[in-house]
């Protein structure tokens, strides 16, 4: 925003059509919506019914009528007012998602609710859309017909869609068979018919191919959308909630993003290059007043919905001040309300500049929760990384069931490895013990580099949710470095074999052959050549995971990849006979009292 404000100038200067350029770049949001419904599942989206119908309804609601009250006090009469509250209520779905990503945050309960309430607004819009051409006839006095007519400008204007759509001419029943009939094919079209057309372009391995394909889809399904009359953001979110179990998830998320982040920020250039500083100027003191009492009534709703819905401690303050601006869609909402008589010109434009400006100061507020707020929460709770003064090759990660034994029994080898621990309460119990241990977030570089990777010979990872991660940066950027990471289940082996590791211990799985000797001894079968059996399946299993091993592909789900369940069909009955035969030589050299394997 700030670079489009910097070279609108330059814009005006060449007589280059900023709104057009905006109407364009709008495509990244609904680029956006499709990236957020990829990470959802169909059963998460019903488990979130309770948040989505009440936190992001209620402020919806809640917000619209408070806005709307304040309107009608200042004089505005009420249709106008509501139609300002709606515009208003809405939060930016682009900046939010964005910086809560950033900052890793998405998975908090406050970036948990804010999604919620982004999600709503954003099916919010299709009923808004309906609702607005309405405010317009009690003023029109019986001019029927234009509200239809501001709706056929504004989708020839590009903001929806193309001049004619498929519901133009139909009643309503007919209207909603079609809408319905083309939210059905979406879903059925995602359900059935994406997994075969992307095995086929798989079959050619061209990238370029994947990457066309994608974009095919998303744009296919908003101009669908647009055609039947919705909101082309809505289409690809639920495409991308039907794709959120397809094997070609991750495929369809690489290749989208690049363009969703290109076109997200064209749009927020094209916004702040569209800023109409004489206006801005001419009216400062009330359009900044206006945009810091919108902040502070989105807030304090909020606030209040957090108490509601019990969002405790600094996930109430992320909850408020990250969904306290106007969104992008505003845009699009005050120029429709303009074409359709809803708002008067003057009025749409000075509420432009108040949507801008609360989007442009959302960073300092998000600047207000990380520097003032979220630390007053923390204190006791967390601390800043440690300054990592060991000097050791063997670096240990994660100081849990595991990690911690196999400390152990290194310092008692009398090895020093240094230990890195993002639980302050892991590290505070060692430290009455008189153990040395780190405190920060070994998924960092620069804490691994302080940590002295670049000379370590052995690297352990005992960190669940970032082993794969950091097996495949310390692959990538320390090739040299011995790394030994524990593995969850079997499906994680491949993850970490892919990753670059060649040292994978199974979290369970040396317990279950202890568990397995024992049951063979039970049945009868001397100590000796129940280790023998084990032994040899032990072997064979291992083998047999380093040939499957190779066919896995990280990107595509083991379940839907040809190459590798093709190469389990092969592997698995060939070193089942094998075992089988070896188990059963051991068993009759047993009884013949032949000397032990």
């Amino acid at each position: 925003m700030i670079a489009g404000i910097i070279i609108s100038p330059i814009l005006a200067l060449l007589h280059v059509d900023v709104i057009a350029i905006q109407h364009f770049a709008e495509f990244g949001v609904v680029m956006m919506l499709f990236l957020v419904g990829l990470e959802l599942e169909p059963k998460m989206l019903w488990a979130m019914r309770a948040k989505l119908l009440g936190l992001g309804g209620g402020q919806v609601g809640l917000t619209t009528l408070v806005v709307m009250g304040a309107c009608m006090a200042f004089g505005q009469p009420w249709s106008i007012a509501l139609a300002i509250g709606l515009v208003m209520a809405l939060s930016s779905t682009a900046i939010v998602l964005q910086t809560l990503n950033e900052k890793g945050l998405m998975k908090s309960d406050g970036g948990q609710s804010s999604f919620s309430v982004l999600l709503t607004q954003d099916i919010a819009v299709i009923p808004m859309l309906a609702l607005l051409p309405l405010l317009a006839m009690p003023e029109l006095m019986g001019v029927a017909g234009d509200a239809a007519h501001a709706v056929a400008d504004h989708a020839s204007e590009g903001d929806h869609g193309p001049a004619m759509s498929l519901v133009d001419g139909l009643n309503g029943w007919q209207t909603m068979l079609v809408t319905v009939g083309a939210v059905i094919a979406v879903i059925l079209g995602g359900s059935f018919l994406t997994s075969p057309i992307f095995r086929f372009i798989a079959g050619a391995g061209l990238r370029e191919l994947f990457v066309a394909g994608a974009l095919l889809i998303v744009i296919g399904i908003a101009l669908l959308m647009s055609l039947v009359g919705l909101s082309p953001a809505l289409g690809t979110f639920i495409a991308g909630v039907v794709l959120a179990n397809s094997a070609y998830r991750h495929e369809l998320e690489s290749d989208i993003d690049p363009f969703r982040g290109l076109l997200l920020g064209l749009f927020f250039m094209s916004v702040g290059a569209g800023i109409n500083f004489a206006l801005l100027f001419a009216n400062l003191g009330s359009i900044v007043g206006m945009t810091l009492g919108l902040i502070a009534v989105k807030a304090s709703v909020l606030l209040v919905l957090a108490r509601i819905f019990k969002i405790e401690e600094a996930d109430k303050w992320l909850f408020a001040l990250g969904l306290a601006q106007a969104e992008e869609f505003g845009f699009v909402l005050l120029s429709f309300t303009v074409a359709g008589n809803i708002i008067p010109s003057g009025t749409a434009d000075i509420l432009l500049l108040v949507v801008a400006l609360s989007m442009l100061l959302t960073p300092a507020l998000f600047i207000i929760y990380d520097r003032l707020i979220a630390p007053r929460y923390v204190t006791g709770e967390t601390r800043e990384a440690d300054k990592i003064e060991a000097d050791s090759n063997i670096i240990i990660t994660g100081h849990g069931r595991v990690g911690g034994m196999v400390a152990r029994v290194l310092r008692a080898s009398g090895h020093t490895p240094t230990v890195i621990d993002y639980s302050f309460k892991q590290l505070d119990m060692l430290e009455r013990f008189g153990v040395k241990a780190y405190f920060g977030d070994a998924s960092r570089p620069d804490l691994l580099h302080a940590a002295g990777i670049h000379d370590a010979k052995l690297i352990a990872i005992d960190n669940k949710e970032q082993i794969t991660e950091m097996v495949h940066y310390i692959h990538t950027n320390h090739p040299n470095v011995h790394i030994m990471a524990r593995a969850t289940d079997r499906n994680h082996v491949y993850e970490l074999y892919a990753a670059g590791c060649r040292d994978i211990i199974r979290e369970t799985y040396d317990s279950s052959l202890r568990m397995v000797k024992s049951a063979f001894v039970a049945l009868g079968v001397p100590y000796d050549k129940a280790s023998d059996m084990v032994d040899v399946f032990d072997e064979s299993d291992r083998a047999g995971m380093i040939e499957v091993a190779d066919t896995y592909d990280v990107n595509i789900s083991h379940f839907e990849s040809e190459a590798f369940m093709a190469k389990i069909r092969e592997v698995a009955p060939r070193r089942e006979a094998e075992v089988r035969e070896q188990m059963t030589q051991i068993l009759q050299r047993n009884s013949k009292g032949e000397e032990q394997l």
